[in-house]
């Protein structure tokens, strides 16, 4: 079979007795780094030398058939660099092959960053979506939040430190300044910290720099009575922060429930 392995995010005292058991084990490991698997190896004292083949972004759709092939004749222990394979991390084509094939899936739970981040947040965890990592350039991200808006569930993101705080920039200019969040650096490091607050302090914050590994956590929309000249100053808001006409007026739609096309029709009449 194929056994998804969690491995820490960064304290090793996180590695669960399973694991060590299926590292001591382990005949073939299929690691996105194997020079992380060996410092992992190391760190928690494995004498096991198992051989290791590398599954990472780049190769995952050529190398899952092989795979699933040795995973028929005896287990394959599947890891990446940090928490749980197939989520943000290579594994979900193998899965979904080895399904295919017929090839048993099972999974050693353990550490993940999304849920270690919602749960220190101090945000609603009763409904969240995990929405991976934002866009590179600006108008994407932007876009991207634009469907995002009015969603009432608390949101995680993956985010590079050097574009923290663009990032929250365009949060704050599509979700609104006052939206509270919180900015997770580090987590189970010896340097972690949490940082919340409202989104535009957050920006304020982050432009002075941050390092390390980050998950943002933005709370959901808050529910709103409907106001139809609110609504339209949260259109042209949007739109003046750089969101399609359309974008905005369907955004604005979803967070009060006011018709899409009345709201779009509304806005162009204001700028005649």
């Amino acid at each position: 079979m194929i056994i998804l392995a969690a491995t820490p995010i960064g304290n090793l005292g996180d590695a669960s007795t399973r694991l060590r058991e299926a590292l001591e084990s382990a005949t073939t490991v299929a690691s996105e780094d194997t020079r992380v698997t060996q410092r992992l190896l190391a760190g928690l004292g494995i004498a096991n030398r198992p051989k290791l083949l590398a599954l990472h972004e780049h190769n995952e759709r050529q190398k899952s058939a092989e795979l699933v092939e040795l995973a028929r004749d005896a287990d394959l222990l599947v890891l990446t660099d940090a928490g749980m394979p197939a989520v943000s991390d290579p594994g979900y084509v193998l899965v979904t092959a080895a399904i295919a094939g017929g090839v048993d899936v099972t999974v050693i739970p353990g550490p993940s960053a999304v849920v270690t981040a919602l749960a220190v947040s101090g945000l609603p965890t009763d409904r969240f979506a995990f929405e991976g990592f934002l866009p590179r350039k600006s108008g994407e991200r932007r876009r991207m939040l634009a469907g995002l808006a009015g969603d009432r569930r608390t949101l995680l993101f993956f985010e590079s430190p050097n574009r923290l705080a663009d990032s929250l920039d365009d949060v704050a200019a599509v979700f609104g300044a006052d939206r509270p969040a919180a900015v997770c650096r580090e987590l189970t490091k010896l340097h972690e910290e949490v940082r919340r607050g409202p989104v535009g302090e957050l920006a304020e914050w982050a432009r002075g720099g941050v390092r390390g590994e980050i998950c943002l956590v933005v709370g959901g929309a808050p529910e709103q009575a409907a106001d139809p000249a609110a609504a339209l100053a949260r259109v042209q808001e949007l739109v003046a922060a750089g969101t399609r006409l359309k974008d905005a007026a369907a955004t604005v739609a979803a967070e009060t429930g006011l018709g899409k096309r009345e709201l779009y029709e509304a806005a162009l009449a204001a700028r005649a």
